[in-house]
């Protein structure tokens, strides 16, 4: 895996940097025909786990980008606690993934368009851990219209 330092080029940013990344996964799962959504989990500078959905794939609602992301991290650290991590992720986390990531203790969320259908920050009550540092809204035109596209394309097929 390859670590990218930013000290050595001010002009990029991590959190862009990374949510283009998570962006290059969520176009593996559109190739797929899955929903494109991809998520990275991130650790000084170094991307130790990816994922996109595979709901349709595995025949699994949990397979989302974000689990998958997640189990792939803590398989490389050999650990469940993702406390010095990033998770980046092209569409806000739904409820159950953001009570995952309350689990791994993650030490920030960084996630591209919001979801005011299911997005976690719809609801009233804060469901990630509580020094989770959240971050809205990186590369929100692109990866919402990513998602829009698909679900347009589905709806025109029917």
């Amino acid at each position: 895996m390859k670590f990218i330092n930013f000290d050595n080029d001010p002009s990029l940013l991590p959190d862009e940097f990374f949510m283009k990344e998570a962006l290059k996964e969520a176009h593996i799962a559109l190739r797929l025909d899955e929903v494109p959504i991809g998520a990275l989990v991130v650790s000084n500078g170094r991307v130790i786990g990816r994922g996109h959905n595979l709901t349709e794939q595995l025949n699994d609602v949990t397979a989302h980008a974000e689990m998958q992301a997640f189990t792939a991290a803590a398989n490389f650290l050999g650990a469940k606690y993702l406390k010095d991590c990033t998770l980046y992720v092209t569409i806000e986390p739904c409820v159950m993934c953001a009570g995952a990531s309350y689990w791994t203790q993650i030490g920030r969320i960084v996630f591209g368009a919001y979801d005011k259908q299911r997005g976690f920050t719809q609801l009233k009550q804060r469901i990630t851990h509580p020094k989770t540092e959240i971050i809205g809204g990186i590369q929100e035109i692109e990866c919402g219209n990513l998602v829009q596209e698909f679900f347009r394309r589905k709806r025109n097929k029917s």
